[in-house]
């Protein structure tokens, strides 16, 4: 049956709206209270094993038994099994406050408190990646991935001059926001690769470039038009920070940092601050990725710099390093330049 069509009174469409989303945020607030609602099950469940091996001298079989009866009882409910139970287990173990679970770890979804417990030994390197679990919403694939690329060892590494380029109220934010080095192995390149090959296909897995960038970055394009003093100049990737509330340009350098990078960069960052910066935006900030760069040449090219300027490496997964029939079978830099796709990996953010 096909739905009649009667007019409707004047704002109803906005009202609808709103009730839409008044429904979705509902119903995402009963998704997560069930879910705080049973890891805290989970917790009491391991915490009592735990209780009754260590303290009462329960042997392993407890185990094997307690998931075969909780099965009979509750059948069709899943995570009941063995191995569950053993993480239960080990859950209760990695947090014993259970003030800590209530406020991070028990917000976040089973499966991540699983990603956690099984890459991660160190308390406070798993409360590290808890919270930022917690704080950026990351998928199990996105946590996995940010572990095995050591996200917290890399953040806030960059070799800036922030602290003489911006106030204090800034500059420690944006040099947390900064990484050294960052990750780009979702690209496949050649080892003589061009810069602008290189910036093809950071662009042409803009969402993957986005995930490594951090929470925060917006992408406004590539190859970002200067005109100055009757020339054109271009900036190889240009993003917008929303807490940083700034203009954000990146030159991508094929080889090593040298010293007139910082140069350059200064250049368009001035620029940048004089034509397109909104009223209301902090001063621009610049990046320069480099394959390489050398600490003590960095920090004297950046010492007389007065824009905020951070320098970084990166690291590619080089087509030379696969083995022959994978890496025939990659795109050329040519095929590139015409605009083919780099092959998808799957690892996008979600």
């Amino acid at each position: 049956m096909t739905r009649q069509m009667i007019d409707m009174p004047p704002g109803y469409g906005d009202w609808l709206a709103a009730l839409k989303g008044q429904i979705r945020e509902a119903r995402l607030r009963a998704a997560m209270s069930v879910n705080v609602e049973l890891i805290s099950l989970y917790w009491r469940i391991g915490h009592d094993i735990l209780e009754r091996q260590d303290r009462h001298g329960w042997g392993g079989k407890v185990v094997d038994r307690l998931a075969g009866d909780l099965r009979a009882e509750f059948q069709g409910v899943h995570g009941f099994s063995r191995a569950n139970l053993l993480y239960m287990r080990a859950f209760a173990e990695a947090w014993p406050d259970q003030a800590i679970v209530q406020r991070v770890v028990g917000r976040l979804p089973w499966g991540q408190n699983i990603e956690l417990l099984s890459k991660l030994k160190d308390p406070g390197e798993r409360l590290w990646y808890a919270e930022a679990t917690l704080e950026y919403g990351w998928s199990r694939p996105v946590l996995a991935a940010q572990i095995q690329t050591r996200l917290r060892d890399r953040q806030g590494h960059a070799i800036t001059n922030f602290d003489r380029a911006l106030p204090p109220s800034a500059s420690d934010l944006a040099q947390q926001v900064l990484k050294d080095p960052y990750q780009f192995d979702f690209l496949t390149l050649a080892a003589d690769t061009k810069e602008r090959d290189l910036e093809r296909g950071l662009v042409t897995r803009v969402k993957d470039l986005l995930l490594e960038m951090g929470k925060g970055f917006a992408f406004l394009g590539s190859q970002h038009h200067l005109e100055i003093g009757g020339q054109d100049w271009y900036i190889d990737l240009l993003f917008y920070h929303r807490r940083l509330r700034c203009l954000v340009a990146v030159d991508l350098k094929i080889g090593a940092f040298q010293p007139e990078h910082a140069g350059k960069m200064n250049f368009y960052l001035a620029a940048l601050d004089d034509r397109d910066r909104d009223p209301g935006d902090n001063p621009s900030i610049g990046l320069i990725l480099c394959r390489e760069r050398n600490r003590v040449v960095v920090e004297y090219a950046l010492r007389s710099v007065n824009s905020p300027i951070g320098v970084a490496e990166y690291k590619l997964l080089l087509a030379a390093a696969l083995p022959a029939a994978l890496a025939e079978a990659l795109p050329t830099s040519e095929e590139l330049e015409t605009g083919m796709s780099l092959p998808a990996d799957g690892n996008g953010a979600s």
